[in-house]
């Protein structure tokens, strides 16, 4: 019996070093799983003129004392355009690496208001889930107060982390649509994905649960996604499409994650504009 034990004492040596290396691999994910999140970017280098486009700065206040910057594209005011997009952009980098998607907007015939997340470009502070939902919520009292957009004349668009963004402030406000693109369902379906080995569901405190909140959103949906996407899965973009009510659209597009989306043609460009044109006809009272 003692000449078992001793030779299973190196197993049972090596397996419990790999359950502890496993367990403070869970608790790192755990502890700094806002660092495996949130991908800020540098402060612009650039700005929408070297585009082409006018544009005005702004800086935007947080309820919490954060100061966000912004820019307006195509028009900051409701006489400048027919609407106004308010951008939530995606996970990494800054606005600087939006004004692509701007321009397309304009061309469209709308104004964008672009806005960097705290932590982001030259905004204040540190991301967060709750931060960021307090930032959208402080970008819509910028669109509606300070620069008199009525709701209405809103278009909330955000790109994949930005979509959730996006879902989660359009259930807060009145916006006449939403249009999400390459975002997902959950943050931990997108998790469970890319670390299959570890329990995401349990771990994660920053979850973007979107779908589990579009019971709550009345404004037009549209979900934009590539089956190309190897990010996002185009499964998750399915997901979140079937979970919200009527009245909603899906594109299925192509090419990969951030990689231009819907303005690779000019078909999905076609439809980004019809479903804009029918969401921001007058509601019937």
């Amino acid at each position: 019996m003692t000449r078992s034990l001793a030779r299973l004492r190196p197993v049972l040596i090596a397996a419990a070093t790999i359950v502890g290396v496993y367990l403070l691999v869970c608790l790192l994910v755990w502890w700094r799983q806002d660092d495996l999140v949130f991908f800020p970017g540098a402060p612009p280098a650039t700005t929408p003129r070297a585009a082409g486009l006018a544009f005005e700065e702004h800086e935007i206040a947080t309820e919490d004392g954060e100061r966000l910057h912004a820019w307006t594209v195509g028009g900051a005011r409701p006489g400048d355009a027919r609407a106004l997009i308010l951008h939530s952009h995606g996970n990494a980098g800054s606005i600087e690496h939006r004004i692509d998607a701007a321009a397309a907007f304009v061309e469209l015939g709308f104004a964008v208001l672009l806005y960097d997340y705290r932590g982001y470009g030259r905004s204040s502070g540190t991301p967060s889930e709750a931060g960021l939902y307090r930032d959208a919520r402080a970008a819509w009292r910028h669109a509606t107060e300070v620069l008199g957009w009525p709701p209405g004349r809103i278009v909330l668009f955000g790109e994949s982390l930005g979509g959730a963004v996006a879902i989660e402030l359009a259930c807060r406000a009145d916006p006449a649509a939403v249009v999400v693109e390459e975002t997902f369902s959950s943050l931990p379906d997108v998790g469970a994905r890319v670390y299959p080995w570890l329990p995401v569901r349990l771990l994660a405190r920053t979850r973007m649960a979107s779908a589990a909140k579009l019971a709550g959103l009345r404004a037009p949906l549209l979900v934009i996604h590539s089956p190309d996407d190897e990010i996002v899965p185009f499964e998750l973009g399915r997901r979140l499409f079937e979970a919200a009510r009527e009245p909603k659209a899906f594109l299925a597009t192509g090419g990969r994650h951030a990689q231009g989306g819907f303005r690779l043609r000019e078909q999905w460009v076609g439809e980004v504009r019809a479903f804009l044109g029918r969401a921001l006809e007058p509601r019937p009272h």
